[in-house]
């Protein structure tokens, strides 16, 4: 396993290298990483039901004996395409249940999927994770427009990490992250079946004892393809004939429906 790891990684990098990667990596430390992807653009058809995507990498100038020690942690994340996304909360009015009241966050990823070498949290401390953004609970999400005294910010704030988790859109899997060899290192993040289209980003992190050092990003390309691309296309593309198209369909098939199944 280790022998074959170690004839891909050279492949996975000669790939990566042809892509726009962005690389971070703090000046007081001579550590800093290597990613690679087998492919920068993944298609999706209708009959997709999620998958896993693999990225190979390597600490590069790390010091043996802290290696020996378990000092170092990779945590991988892929981040979707970020978009302004409202959350809204529902309130009982004469039994009825309406949207009361709702908070925008301003570009946060559609979807996020989330591994380490193990739990996040006994990685690195809190601030140190919110200073980089670094996992779910400590995405960056900042609310545009007026929202008082900010009270009801942390409600707010719960409740979209929530709704996207239950809905597939973010996933964890601390372990996802394993050391194939000394400083050999292989990541899985899952595709959520219902993946946004767009550029996502592979985004990898080195910590050293708790400690942020170096990031490492690489762009992934998700398009649909066939009928649901022609779909998405026309919806985005040309939005009102797209709706009056939807509107005279949906009539129609009303309209042939009744008539199937109109009593004599």
């Amino acid at each position: 396993m280790i022998r074959l790891a170690r004839l891909l990684l050279p492949l996975f990098l000669g790939l990566a290298s042809t892509a726009s990667a962005q690389e971070d990596t703090r000046p007081e430390f001579t550590e800093r990483l290597e990613i690679g992807i087998s492919t920068d653009q993944i298609s999706i058809s209708s009959d997709f039901r999620g998958a896993d995507l693999t990225i190979f990498g390597a600490i590069e100038g790390y010091d043996p004996s802290l290696l020996a020690q378990g000092k170092y942690d990779i945590v991988v994340a892929l981040e979707g395409p970020k978009d302004d996304a409202t959350v809204r909360v529902k309130e009982r009015v004469f039994g009825i249940w309406v949207n009361r009241r709702s908070m925008t966050f301003e570009l946060v990823p559609e979807s996020y999927s989330l591994s380490s070498t193990r739990d996040l949290e006994t990685i690195a401390p809190a601030a140190e994770l919110n200073g980089i953004g670094v996992g779910i609970q400590h995405i960056k999400l900042v609310p545009t427009g007026y929202i008082g005294d900010g009270s009801n910010l942390t409600e707010f704030r719960d409740a979209f990490r929530r709704l996207k988790e239950s809905g597939g859109f973010y996933q964890r899997d601390p372990g996802g992250v394993q050391f194939i060899s000394a400083s050999l290192f292989k990541a899985t993040v899952r595709l959520p079946a219902n993946v946004p289209n767009g550029t996502h980003v592979v985004r990898a992190h080195l910590f050293r004892d708790g400690v942020f050092v170096s990031e490492k990003a690489l762009p992934l390309q998700v398009m649909k393809t066939g009928v649901e691309q022609m779909i998405w296309n026309a919806a985005f593309n040309n939005p009102i004939p797209y709706g009056l198209l939807s509107v005279l369909l949906a009539i129609l098939t009303g309209w042939i429906a009744s008539i199937v199944f109109r009593k004599e």
